[in-house]
């Protein structure tokens, strides 16, 4: 039933959102000359797919978790991206294509090894990543692998379809400080 809602919704917010991305995505071209980021993630049973946002660092940043970049790298609109959440509309293209789903653990860079033991003793893994849920809405991000995959482990255990539309809407309405940089 969420896989079927997940198709629906990301249709629908691509097709209705198609002006706005086209807007994004120009406006990023001014900003970086690459307004898409790509990056390389674990997806389902550790499956790599790739991962697309809208770019909200300089190009020459390091591809490194958000937690481990420095402030510096973020450019204005990157700000304005992040601070608005607009920089994940892109991944609505992972989750048509089943990479991904709307509400689910965010998916961790293979690099982080930590995480990646504690998800999978947790048996995260076994779901598809997702573009927020209870740890993003709650302010738990990648700096705490262990506390992350426990809270990844809660929501799983107990996702319901009221949880989906909160998570989302809470999402939406800007709940969650998004991905944090180090100062």
């Amino acid at each position: 039933m969420l896989r079927l809602l997940d198709i629906i919704f990301s249709l629908f917010g691509m097709i209705i959102g198609l002006p706005i991305l086209v807007l994004l995505y120009i406006i990023g071209l001014f900003d970086t000359g690459s307004p898409l980021f790509r990056q390389e993630r674990l997806g389902r049973y550790k499956k790599r797919f790739i991962l697309v946002k809208f770019r909200t660092m300089k190009t020459d940043t390091a591809s490194v978790a958000s937690h481990l970049a420095n402030t510096a790298s973020i450019t204005k609109y990157g700000r304005f991206l992040r601070k608005t959440k607009l920089d994940e509309l892109p991944q609505l293209w992972n989750v048509l294509k089943g990479e991904m789903s709307l509400v689910g653990p965010r998916p961790g860079l293979p690099n982080q090894l930590e995480l990646t033991e504690a998800r999978e003793e947790q048996g995260v893994f076994l779901v598809r990543p997702g573009i927020t849920g209870l740890a993003q809405v709650n302010e738990v991000d990648m700096s705490t692998p262990e506390l992350l995959a426990e809270t990844d482990a809660k929501m799983i255990a107990s996702l319901s379809i009221r949880d989906y539309f909160t998570y989302i809407f809470m999402t939406v309405l800007g709940k969650g400080s998004g991905d944090r940089v180090k100062p």
